[in-house]
């Protein structure tokens, strides 16, 4: 058809509702009593948590990704997902194995986990896991893990780390 032109898929920021994280974390029952005793502001009201929405479960609203780091060092303490149910949103994944970090990636859950050697300093972990979960009949089922080495070779043993190199983290 001559002269037609194609509808932009809808941007994420057309189907998402803003939530706060840091009340949905303290009202969660799922959430572990050490993760919201640590749950505290690190300047001010700036909050170490990181919060991301898309589709990973096919709702009708955006589901929301939501990381809890530490104030000092930005590790992740804790990863959350929550769907929403009726205007109400339930908590559908949690990971609470620090260091941990959830991320939306092309429709997929993916939790990367630092590994660490012995002797090896928090800031300088000797690689990662990253595990894929997919929204399979009503919950996240965990796909194949790839586990990456790093370097320690590479600018005098500094390889980037995906977890600690994160921007100063705050509540979005």
């Amino acid at each position: 058809m001559a002269g037609a032109v194609a509808s932009p898929p809808p941007s994420p920021s057309d189907s998402y509702r803003r939530v706060d994280a840091v009340a949905l974390l303290r009202h969660d029952p799922a959430v572990s009593a050490s993760v919201k005793r640590d749950l505290k502001p690190c300047n001010g009201d700036d909050y170490p948590v990181d919060v991301s929405y898309g589709d990973l479960t096919g709702g009708a609203v955006s589901d929301v990704v939501v990381n809890v780091l530490t104030c000092a060092d930005a590790v992740g303490v804790g990863s959350y997902v929550y769907r929403d149910d009726n205007g109400a949103y339930k908590n559908v994944f949690r990971s609470e194995e620090s260091p941990v970090y959830a991320e939306i990636v092309e429709g997929v859950l993916t939790v990367t986990k630092q590994v660490y050697r012995r002797g090896d300093p928090i800031s300088r972990p000797s690689g990662e896991d990253v595990i894929p979960y997919r929204w399979r009949a009503g919950r996240f089922a965990q796909g194949k893990p790839v586990h990456n080495d790093y370097s320690k070779s590479v600018g005098g043993g500094a390889t980037p780390r995906r977890t600690t190199d994160r921007p100063q983290a705050h509540e979005d």
